[in-house]
């Protein structure tokens, strides 16, 4: 892993916060980048590849994640993450993973 590093923040804007469901979703998106991701929330760091200790963080409605990445992928890794919170995990307004239905 290279010494390369990007930090970022985004601010949690799902009704339900960094639940089971939505930390899935964020330690699965950083599994796929080559970099040592740190998430924190309230005072409290965790990795960011481990759904169990995201759900640690207790971050809910409202609060801000702060990201800190090392390695080559950084740059992009931290921005895929942003976005994914910015975004709301996917989720519809009431917490419920969003789904499509094709006719």
């Amino acid at each position: 892993m290279d010494s390369k590093r990007k930090t970022g923040h985004a601010r949690i804007v799902n009704l339900k916060g960094l639940h089971a469901r939505a930390a899935a979703k964020l330690a699965k998106l950083a599994q796929e980048f080559d970099v040592e991701i740190t998430v924190t929330a309230n005072g409290v760091s965790s990795s960011a590849q481990s759904i169990m200790d995201l759900m640690l963080l207790a971050a809910g409605p409202g609060d801000i994640l702060q990201f800190e990445g090392k390695g080559n992928q950084a740059e992009t890794a931290i921005s895929a993450l942003e976005f994914l919170v910015e975004t709301g995990f996917d989720e519809d307004k009431n917490g419920i993973a969003a789904c499509r239905i094709d006719q």
